[in-house]
């Protein structure tokens, strides 16, 4: 596992969605407290909202094929319920991630 001392001029990007924002919002509010930790500059991270997780990964893509960001944070929470619902967003979250991540 690396280390991150130096976070002097890294520009990141987070993308955190709306929908389970009750979950989503206190792991927005722990990342951006991780950052300030680390020393990152408010100025040099930009977070953008999507209105669900099945959304994350276009947002993520555009961003990174952007090339103005040193590492992407994805922020999403899906619950799982009675119906495959969950099974279908998380999937299709977690692998369109994946894919964004390799093609960026």
């Amino acid at each position: 596992m690396g280390s991150l001392t130096n976070t002097e001029g890294l520009r990141f990007a987070v993308v955190v969605a709306r929908f389970n924002e009750i979950v989503t919002n206190l792991l927005l509010q722990g990342a951006l407290e991780a950052f300030e930790r680390y020393s990152v500059k408010a100025e040099n991270i930009t977070v953008v909202s999507v209105p669900g997780s099945f959304e994350i990964p276009v947002a993520a893509q555009k961003l990174g094929k952007s090339g103005k960001y040193d590492a992407i944070l994805c922020i999403g929470a899906v619950i799982r319920g009675d119906t495959t619902h969950y099974d279908a967003v998380a999937n299709s979250a977690a692998s369109g991630v994946l894919n964004a991540g390799l093609s960026a």
